[in-house]
């Protein structure tokens, strides 16, 4: 079996990092605790582990995985971070619980890794991420009729895939009573199936959250928060997916906690197996915010 000369790099750099320094002064770091870049809460695409509930028919978005940081680089002025990780994640539409476990119909998968960059202005961060992503697509067995020896409705597979490289720039204000978030970014593609799907996208969004409207509760913070994401993307014709979160974050705002929400999404079907399809839902979810 021929070993990727990427993995062997890795394997040989991992020592190095492993004797770097692992404290709170400037240098590197293995392993550094938190996330360093934490996209918008609106963002679908986004690694966490949650479910949203459909109410219209009582399907299920299911969330799993996680983005994880793996090296860490903090300048001796501590106003400037660098770190990579990786991420693997994926989300599954669930239609219905027979048999005792979950009929998963279709599923997103997504895994790669990423790059992040910080620099404190003040009170207020200017960030950026650049990342390298695959993303495939398929049904799963719950959408397949035993009875029937066919796939429901006849609709056999879609080989649908991307591989693209991403970046997002955001800029984070501090007010006293308040965080603003914004962000705007865009992807290429450099391969896509089917052929016809347009290989650039783009992305945009903003977010606010507050600890000043509700009380701590088991003395954590609470935040309350709305959220807005915007992706342009050819399918093939370019058209716009919107996504709203209303929400409350049990936890410090930019720490580990549980996210409970309220959404609204319109646009085309965010599971890419059935992507020619426009959709409006409501949905609510919860989720773990693993920062």
């Amino acid at each position: 079996m021929r070993i990727p000369i990427k993995l062997i790099i890795l394997l040989l750099l991992i020592p190095f990092f492993l004797n770097a320094q692992i404290t709170d002064k400037p240098g590197f770091e293995f392993l550094p605790g938190g996330l360093h870049y934490v996209p918008l809460k609106a963002d679908y695409n986004a690694p966490r582990i949650g479910v949203l509930y459909y109410p219209d028919n009582g399907n299920l978005k299911v969330d799993l995985g996680n983005s994880i940081d793996l090296f860490a680089y903090t300048f001796d002025s501590f106003d400037e971070k660098i770190t990579v990780g990786i991420d693997f994640y994926a989300y599954a539409l669930s239609t219905s619980y027979s048999g005792k476990r979950l009929q998963i119909d279709a599923l997103d998968g997504f895994f790669g890794g990423n790059m992040s960059y910080s620099a404190l202005k003040g009170e207020n961060r200017l960030l950026g991420r650049l990342r390298i992503i695959h993303n495939s697509a398929h049904l799963v067995d719950g959408h397949y009729d035993n009875d029937k020896g066919g796939w429901i409705d006849g609709k056999i597979p879609l080989p649908y895939a991307r591989d693209f490289i991403e970046l997002n720039l955001d800029h984070e204000i501090n007010y006293a009573s308040a965080k603003l978030k914004y962000s705007g970014g865009s992807s290429f593609s450099f391969l896509v199936r089917p052929d016809d799907l347009k290989r650039f996208s783009f992305n945009a969004g903003i977010e606010i959250s507050s600890n000043k409207l509700v009380p701590k509760i088991f003395n954590n913070d609470c935040s309350l928060f709305v959220s807005y994401f915007i992706r342009l993307i050819g399918l093939p014709k370019y058209s716009a997916g919107h996504n709203i979160l209303i929400g409350t974050k049990f936890g410090e705002w930019d720490t580990k906690g549980i996210v409970f929400y309220f959404s609204y999404f319109a646009g085309n079907n965010m599971f890419s197996e059935y992507y020619y399809q426009k959709i409006k839902k409501i949905g609510i979810g919860f989720y773990i915010d693993f920062i």
